[in-house]
């Protein structure tokens, strides 16, 4: 797993916590970026459900984002997904569950959960965060027993203490592992601390950072599609 300074980490917890919507869509808006492919093909739902990262906080364009690079690698694949960016910047976890049912409305074929980095911020429990990521993934088993489950793993600073750091990071794999979930541990990876790929702030990445991002989490996510 890639591993980033401890400085970069710390601000990348900091700027999603603090990051408004800017150059985003607007939360629980789940349509704006939702790209079609031939009308004649009956077309499944992969939706993304995130914070600034998988919102595109930053970028000109929210269809430049890492879901926007996975719809692309869909389309030239010709694999009959689209895809919808639920990605709202400063989500937390609790955030996250209270908007689900909402989000749910829609049929979802494919749910990629991208949570967590927040509540590292604010220090909540790692068992709190952990219950929360449990509650979205029982909300969209319930509705969607069929729906296909993908986490997208974060950590945070072990400045906030070892013990912190390692039980927040362990609550991915654990959650993965817990619901049958295709695992990708580190979305950031071979991005974070990355200074070219990433925008001023030293964190959100750039056009060029998501698309790396998009290849890595399309690398996981084919083999989800292509079963």
């Amino acid at each position: 797993m890639h591993k980033l300074k401890i400085s970069s980490i710390t601000l990348l917890i900091l700027v999603l916590a603090a990051c408004g919507g800017k150059k985003t869509q607007p939360a629980g808006d789940t349509t704006a970026n939702t790209t079609k492919t031939d009308s004649n093909t009956t077309e499944k739902t992969i939706l993304f459900f995130g914070d600034s990262l998988t919102a595109g906080y930053g970028l000109d364009d929210p269809s430049q984002a890492y879901p926007g690079v996975v719809q692309n690698k869909i389309d030239s694949a010709k694999l009959p997904y689209k895809m919808v960016n639920a990605g709202v910047s400063g989500e937390t976890t609790a955030g996250g569950k209270a908007r689900i049912g909402w989000i749910l409305r829609q049929k979802i074929d494919v749910f990629v959960l991208e949570l967590g980095a927040n509540d590292g911020l604010r220090g909540i429990p790692a068992t709190e965060t952990a219950k929360n990521l449990q509650d979205i993934v029982d909300a969209v088993k319930a509705k969607y027993p069929n729906a296909k489950l993908v986490l997208l793993g974060m950590q945070v600073p072990p400045n906030m203490g070892a013990t912190y750091a390692n039980s927040f990071k362990d609550v991915f794999p654990q959650l993965a592992s817990k619901n049958n979930m295709t695992f990708m541990p580190f979305l950031l990876k071979d991005v974070g601390g990355v200074p070219k790929l990433n925008q001023k702030d030293g964190i959100h990445p750039t056009a060029g950072g998501a698309r790396i991002v998009g290849n890595n989490v399309w690398r996981v996510l084919r083999e989800v599609l292509v079963k």
